[in-house]
C-alpha cells in the first residue's frame, strides 16, 4: 500500500557522481542489494547521523572516516543492519570499507559504510565484498534510479528527486535519492538518504546547508515515533558546474535543496508501511517552535488517532485528547481550533456549531488529509507529515523476519 503517484520525474545526472548496483544475496538471492556510490575528488561532503544510542556499527565507523578523510566512496547494503553486533559488527563494516579501498585503490577511510535491514544479525562480508567488483562495473552517472530500487526495504517503490535551476548563470542539478517506510522518526538524519549537487559548495556551508534542509523535511515525518539505529544522510557538492554557492547566491541554492529535501521526506510517508493517508498536521498560533512541533508530534503519533485516519473516522475528540497530553504549558482549550481538510470541526475547544458528521465523514475519505490545530496563543506554526496506522502495518512487522 502507498498514497500518491508512484511515478518519479526525470533524474538528472550529477557530473562527478557515479553510482553503481549489485547482487550481494545478502537476505536474498537475485536482488540488487548493494550500491556503491563513486565521489569526484574534488568533491566536499556533509552528513548528518542517527541519535539513537545504539547506532550502528556502519555509523560509527562512517563517523570516524569522515572525521579523517574526503571521502571517495559510499558504500550501502540492505537486508542486514549490522546494528547490535557489537565488535564483530565494528570489523565487519571495517572490513567492507578495506575492500572497496583495496579495489579502488583509495583509504580505507575513504569510504563510507552504510547498512539497513534486520538488526541484531552479523552481516556476511563475504557476500558484499565478493559482489563489489560487479558493483564497481556498473558505476555510471546514469545510475539512478537503479541506486533507488537497491536500497529498498519494506519500501514498496523507489523514492528519487532530481532539479536543475540557474545559479549565476550555469546550470545547477541537485538529485537525491532515500529509503524508508517503518522505524520512522528521524532525529538529526532520514532513514538512508544520498542528495548530490555539481555546485561547488565549501565543507562547512555545506554541513549548514544539510542540517537546516534536514530540519525542514526528514525531522519532520513520522510513520511510527521509532528512530532507527541506522538513519544517515549525506549531501554531496561535487563542483562540477562551474558556479560555487557563496554568501550571494546561498538563499536560491538553499531553496531549491530544501524543496528537493521535503520531497524525498514526503514519498517516505507516501509509502509508510501499510499506509493508505497522507496527512499533514499543522499546528499554528503557537508560542514556540517547540510547542508546535509538541502538538503537531503527539496528533501525528497518537495511535487512536492514526486508526481513525484509516477508517476515515472523523473522531475529532481524538485529536483534542493527544493536543492536551502534549505537554503544553498553560494551554488554554477554549481557544483551540480544529479542522481536517478545511471542514471546521472545533471551535473555542468545542464542536463547531456549523459541523456536520456528513461533513467530517467526508473530509477524511480523502487520501491525503490535511489536519489544522490552531492553539491562539502565538504566531508560530510547524507542519509535521505523517500516515494511518492500519492492519497491514502491523502484519509488515510481524513478518519481518519470516
Amino acid at each position: 500500500m502507498a498514497t500518491g503517484s508512484a511515478q518519479l520525474a526525470t533524474l538528472h545526472r550529477v557530473a562527478g557522481v557515479r553510482l553503481g548496483s549489485a547482487m550481494a544475496g545478502i537476505k536474498k538471492p537475485n536482488h540488487r542489494d548493494t550500491l556503491l556510490i563513486e565521489l569526484d575528488p574534488a568533491s566536499s561532503v556533509a552528513a548528518l547521523f542517527t541519535r539513537n544510542a545504539f547506532c550502528a556499527a556502519p555509523v560509527q565507523v562512517a563517523k570516524q572516516h569522515l572525521a579523517a578523510a574526503a571521502p571517495r566512496y559510499l558504500l550501502v547494503n540492505t537486508g542486514n543492519a549490522n546494528a547490535g553486533t557489537g565488535e564483530l559488527g565494528l570489523q565487519a563494516a571495517q572490513a567492507s570499507c578495506d575492500a572497496v579501498a583495496a579495489l579502488a585503490a583509495v583509504a580505507s577511510s575513504e569510504v563510507l559504510p552504510f547498512s539497513t535491514g534486520v538488526i541484531g544479525e552479523h552481516l556476511a562480508v563475504d557476500k558484499l565484498t565478493a559482489a563489489l567488483p560487479s558493483a564497481i562495473a556498473d558505476l555510471s552517472e546514469e545510475g539512478w534510479l537503479t541506486a533507488a530500487s537497491t536500497i529498498m526495504t519494506t519500501d514498496t517503490r523507489p523514492k528519487a528527486a532530481s532539479r536543475q535551476f540557474q545559479l549565476d548563470g550555469s546550470t545547477v542539478t541537485i538529485t537525491g535519492i532515500c529509503k524508508g517506510s517503518g522505524m520512522i522518526k528521524p532525529n538529526m538524519a532520514t532513514m538512508l538518504g544520498y542528495v548530490a549537487t555539481d555546485a561547488q559548495i565549501a565543507a562547512p556551508l555545506l554541513q549548514s546547508l544539510l542540517r537546516e534542509a534536514a530540519e525542514g523535511s526528514f525531522n519532520r515525518i513520522t510513520v511510527d515515533s521509532d528512530t532507527s539505529t541506522n538513519d544517515a544522510v549525506v549531501l554531496v557538492a561535487s563542483g562540477r558546474a562551474g558556479v560555487a554557492v557563496s554568501a550571494d547566491n546561498v538563499a536560491e541554492f538553499a531553496a531549491e535543496l530544501n524543496a528537493l529535501m521535503v520531497e524525498l521526506a514526503q514519498s517516505i510517508i507516501r509509502d509508510g508501511e501499510g499506509a493508505s493517508k497522507f496527512v499533514a498536521v499543522t499546528v499554528s498560533g503557537a508560542a514556540t517552535i517547540d510547542e508546535a512541533l509538541a502538538g503537531a508530534y503527539a496528533v501525528a503519533e497518537s495511535p487512536l488517532v492514526k486508526t481513525a485516519l484509516a477508517a476515515s473516522d472523523p473522531n475529532w475528540g481524538r485529536i483534542l485528547a493527544a493536543v492536551g497530553r502534549a505537554g503544553i504549558e498553560a494551554l488554554a482549550v477554549d481557544k483551540i481550533s480544529v479542522t481536517l481538510n478545511g471542514v471546521t470541526i472545533v471551535e473555542q475547544g468545542g464542536r463547531a456549531a456549523s459541523y456536520t458528521e456528513a461533513a467530517g465523514q467526508q473530509a477524511m475519505a480523502a487520501e491525503d488529509i490535511a489536519i489544522g490545530i490552531d492553539l491562539g496563543r502565538g504566531s508560530v506554526s510547524e507542519t509535521v507529515w505523517t500516515c494511518d496506522l492500519t492492519y497491514e502495518y502491523v502484519r509488515i512487522n510481524a513478518e519481518y523476519r519470516t
